[in-house]
């Protein structure tokens, strides 16, 4: 079975070389595209912001291309502040931390052993701190969950919010066109790895008509696997985000089972 990731086309690359290294005919089709805001003025006043006291406490990244855009407009000789702590959502974002230069005991990030990674993960090692007073600020993409924000808040902390970058819809090139259809023509040899609903409403859009009963798809998260069942897919299983999880699920099957709704 050929395995399809849909992420980013940053982070898939390493997925599916990943994959294959475990044994897996994998193959990329990015179905969110990344792309940088015109206007990165928030970014760096947001920057400064972390430069001054009083201090942020924490700053939430949703995503690794959250980190990679906001050091992006990072100032010459800005460095990562002493004492402020980054919060990461999973193992692609805390890489992405790391490699920006934040130092590893200023992150938090879910348990390695969470069964989902997101902020209700991240929130389950960060929830007995006091928030009271404390300030946060979660960066992301121009539109996203309010969950964390949300919590922080009940907990007495502020929150504020910056973009980092743009999502939007897919352009795929030749080798993706070719690959959908491969998907479309055989989709019962197609295995779809989902890691956004966004991702899965993008699918639907290219391939509208799209019969996707023969076919399976792992998700990383519950709100994922109702998307997934809902774009007609016949096989959903909720699967953690790692390659290693997802090689052991196919190398394990074919047993497949339904995500929990």
């Amino acid at each position: 079975m050929r395995l399809i990731v849909t992420r980013p086309a940053a982070q898939a690359s390493p997925w599916v070389a990943a994959l294959r290294t475990l044994g897996c005919d994998a193959q990329a089709l990015p179905l969110i595209a990344i792309a940088p805001l015109a206007d990165t003025a928030p970014l760096k006043a947001a920057w400064q912001r972390l430069q001054q006291p009083p201090t942020v406490a924490l700053v939430m990244f949703v995503s690794a291309n959250a980190v990679q855009h906001f050091v992006a407009a990072q100032g010459a000789g800005v460095v990562w502040p002493a004492g402020v702590r980054a919060g990461s959502v999973g193992p692609g974002t805390t890489a992405a931390l790391r490699q920006a230069g934040v130092p590893a005991d200023l992150i938090d990030e879910p348990a390695a052993d969470a069964r989902s990674f997101d902020s209700e993960a991240l929130w389950a090692r960060i929830s007995t701190r006091p928030w009271g007073g404390r300030h946060a600020l979660i960066v992301r993409g121009e539109e996203g969950r309010d969950w964390l924000a949300d919590t922080l808040r009940g907990h007495g902390a502020t929150v504020g919010f910056v973009a980092a970058y743009r999502r939007c819809a897919p352009v795929p090139d030749a080798a993706g066109r070719a690959l959908l259809a491969d998907a479309l023509a055989a989709p019962a040899r197609h295995l779809w790895i989902f890691s956004s609903s966004e991702a899965v409403g993008h699918l639907r859009a290219l391939a509208p008509a799209a019969d996707w009963a023969p076919s399976v798809a792992l998700a990383s998260h519950p709100r994922i696997a109702a998307a997934a069942r809902a774009a007609g897919f016949g096989q959903v299983a909720q699967v953690r985000p790692t390659p290693e999880a997802v090689a052991d699920w196919l190398h394990r099957g074919p047993r497949l089972q339904s995500a929990p709704s």
